[in-house]
């Protein structure tokens, strides 16, 4: 299947100019989507000129979506993007789910998928690739694969995943600096790849000296003040701000983030309610945060939010 470079063109120029979006989902109380909530969200996201936007992902708790609540949340980004900033859906599971939730990606206008780490099961790297492959011939949309968990691309795997047609990008959120810089050698030119770690802030550095300076931010969503902060010292090589925010934000909410899993996702958006933006609970299997984690994520905010001159 052939594929428009200009996907993967808008990819690397957002990449550059800015963090990648990765929006949450918004639900009400009683854990029903909440459309009008997420489409907020999202046009807020938008307005802080993200490189692009991941609607439907880890953040966005893809894994407890059905099919109909991943349609409007797609639907709903790509109206908001209005083709101003790539939209980069995600999808899952084993391939046969992957390309039902990619036919829904394309029918909604997505410009690309992100591939998330399969469920449940170890696979041998052969799988891995062939997860992929299957994927790649039944969808029209460019893929991005995404490397974390169960998923770990040796140097001769990925380079069959990278030949595989419509494949045009890796996240990776293994943090392992040593095998990445092998893929990045054996990747063909023009190969994209960013860093997708928990709160990749904290390793943006190390991941930069590997030729991956690009990264997604699970800060932007609450706060794109100090993402973008961030994004600009570290660009403009201003070390001073950039130890400043690492050692006065990123590392204690790491720490906070640290204290209960899952909390990757239901911090950000209690941090996110705590600026009253309209996302809502988290849905069962995580759990919101508990009044004393909240009590220290707030302070911890309004001190983040001070150092780069913005109000809670």
């Amino acid at each position: 299947m052939t594929l428009d470079p200009e996907t993967a063109r808008r990819l690397r120029d957002g990449m550059a100019r800015g963090v990648l979006s990765f929006p949450l989902t918004s639900f009400h109380d009683d854990g029903t989507l909440d459309p009008d909530g997420f489409r907020a969200h999202v046009a807020a996201q938008i307005a802080t000129c993200p490189g692009a936007l991941f609607p439907a992902c880890g953040t966005g708790e893809f894994f407890s979506l059905d099919e109909d609540e991943y349609r409007q949340v797609v639907t709903i980004a790509v109206e908001e993007a209005g083709g101003r900033l790539p939209v980069v859906a995600g999808i899952g599971y084993g391939w046969a789910q992957a390309v039902r939730f990619a036919r829904i990606a394309e029918e909604a206008g997505a410009d690309a998928l992100l591939v998330v780490p399969h469920y449940l099961v170890a696979a041998p790297q052969d799988g891995l690739v062939a997860q992929l492959e299957q994927i790649a011939a039944r969808t029209r949309l460019p893929l991005i694969a995404y490397q974390r968990g169960q998923v770990a691309f040796r140097v001769g795997a990925f380079r069959r995943v990278a030949e595989i047609p419509g494949v045009i990008g890796l996240k990776d959120g293994h943090s392992d600096l040593d095998r990445l810089q092998r893929l990045t050698l054996a990747a063909p030119e023009g190969f994209l790849f960013f860093n997708g770690a928990s709160t990749a802030e904290i390793q943006a550095r190390a991941y930069a000296t590997v030729g991956v300076p690009a990264y997604s931010s699970a800060v932007h969503a609450f706060a794109p003040e100090i993402a973008n902060a961030f994004f600009t010292a570290l660009r403009d090589g201003d070390d001073g701000m950039v130890g400043k925010l690492l050692r006065d934000f990123y590392v204690p909410l790491v720490e906070l983030r640290d204290r209960v899993p899952g909390y990757a996702v239901s911090l950000v958006k209690a941090a996110a309610r705590l600026r009253g933006r309209p996302v809502g609970p988290v849905r069962a299997p995580l759990t919101d945060p508990s009044a004393l984690d909240l009590a220290d994520l707030e302070r911890l905010l309004a001190s983040g939010l001070d150092l780069v001159g913005a109000d809670l």
